[in-house]
C-alpha cells in the first residue's frame, strides 16, 4: 500500500491558503477516486482506495504543519510500512508559482512541515511533490498562509490537479517517467 500525506493547516481560518496546497491537491485525488477522510486516532484523517492499481491511504494531518510529522510517521509505524511507500504532496515557495517538482528523496529544504516529517521519520528517503506558490514580494508568513489572488485561483485549482496527476503517474508508472512529465 501507498500512503500519500498532503500537508496544510487545520481548520477555515487556514482553507484555501498557500500553505494549503497540499491539502488541495489530496481534495483532488479523493474526489477523483471516491476516497472519504474520516477521523483516526493518528491526529489526520484518512482514507484507503485504489489508485491505478494500487491500494493507497490518503492522509491529511489534523495538526499544525510544523508538526505534520506526527500523524504521518504514527500512520505509517501502525501499518509497518517503507518509508519509500510514502508520498508527500506540500506547498513550495522556492519554485514558481504554477510549476511542480518531483523528487525521488532529499532534505526538508526551507519546508517546516517536510522538517517534522524527515524528523519523525528519520530520513528523507520518500518521493515528494513540491507545488510551487512562488517567493512572496514581502511578508513570508503573510504570503504562505494568505489565499491566492482572485486572478490566480482558477490557475491554483488546476496546478492542484496537476499535481493529482503527477501522483498518480508516480503510482503507475514511477518516479523518473512522473519525473520527465511534470518537471518544468
Amino acid at each position: 500500500m501507498y500512503f500519500i500525506a498532503g500537508l496544510g493547516n487545520p481548520g477555515l481560518k487556514y482553507k484555501n491558503t498557500r500553505h494549503n496546497a497540499g491539502f488541495q491537491a489530496l481534495d483532488v485525488l479523493a474526489k477523483r477516486h471516491g476516497i472519504k477522510l474520516k477521523a483516526t486516532k493518528f491526529d489526520a484523517h484518512a482514507g484507503q482506495g485504489m489508485i491505478g492499481g494500487e491500494k493507497v491511504m490518503l492522509i491529511r494531518p489534523t495538526t499544525f504543519m510544523n508538526n505534520s510529522g506526527y500523524a504521518v510517521d504514527g500512520i505509517l509505524h501502525y501499518y509497518n510500512a517503507e518509508l519509500s511507500r510514502l508520498i508527500v504532496m506540500y506547498d513550495d515557495i522556492d519554485i514558481p508559482f504554477g510549476t511542480l517538482r518531483i523528487r525521488e528523496k532529499g532534505s526538508a529544504g526551507t519546508h517546516n512541515g517536510m522538517r517534522s516529517i524527515i524528523s519523525y521519520t528519520g530520513s528523507g528517503d520518500f518521493p515528494r511533490i513540491r507545488i510551487g506558490i512562488g517567493k512572496p514580494q514581502g511578508d513570508l508568513i503573510g504570503h504562505v498562509l494568505g489565499k491566492f489572488e482572485k486572478e490566480k485561483r482558477e490557475q491554483a485549482q488546476e496546478l492542484f490537479a496537476r499535481a493529482a496527476d503527477a501522483c498518480e503517474s508516480i503510482l503507475t508508472e514511477g518516479v523518473a517517467k512522473a519525473q520527465a512529465k511534470f518537471n518544468c
